[in-house]
């Protein structure tokens, strides 16, 4: 489910619900999420506003920045941020726009670590196999 106010989108969340009422933005953002599942999308291209700390704001941009089949672990997004990694975990759990900020390329040190979307762990190892380069995971 799609939220947008003015020329920005401002959420999106996991939902059963229908298509979004439609707009010119939320069309091209469910565009691109249909071409993301479909393998054919690796970036998403749309304006987002924050409506967050500073602090959360900057860890999405981490996240952003972590190229489609790659990942780095909660340390690694703490020291980006010059925080704790429970901070980073944090962050990641606060992210209002799960998949097109990937929270999900973000991993613990010792393991898949958490996901806070909707389907949890399950969801997060979904995404990273539709990326391919994870041939850790079963």
């Amino acid at each position: 489910m799609l939220v947008q106010e003015g020329e920005r989108l401002t959420r999106l969340r996991w939902s059963d619900a229908l298509a979004n009422d439609g707009s010119p933005l939320l069309d091209e953002a469910t565009r691109q999420i249909a071409a993301y599942f479909d393998g054919e999308l690796m970036v998403f291209e749309l304006p987002l506003a924050f409506h967050c700390s500073a602090f959360q704001e900057a860890a999405c941009g981490v996240m952003a920045d972590i190229p489609y089949g790659e990942t780095i672990t909660y340390g690694e997004m703490a020291r980006r941020l010059d925080s704790s990694a429970q901070a980073a975990g944090a962050a990641c759990g606060g992210n209002p726009f799960p998949l097109i900020i990937p929270c999900h390329r973000v991993l613990g040190a010792d393991g898949i670590g958490g996901y806070s979307g909707e389907g949890g762990i399950e969801t997060k190892i979904a995404l990273l196999k539709r990326e391919g380069g994870f041939p850790w995971l079963v």
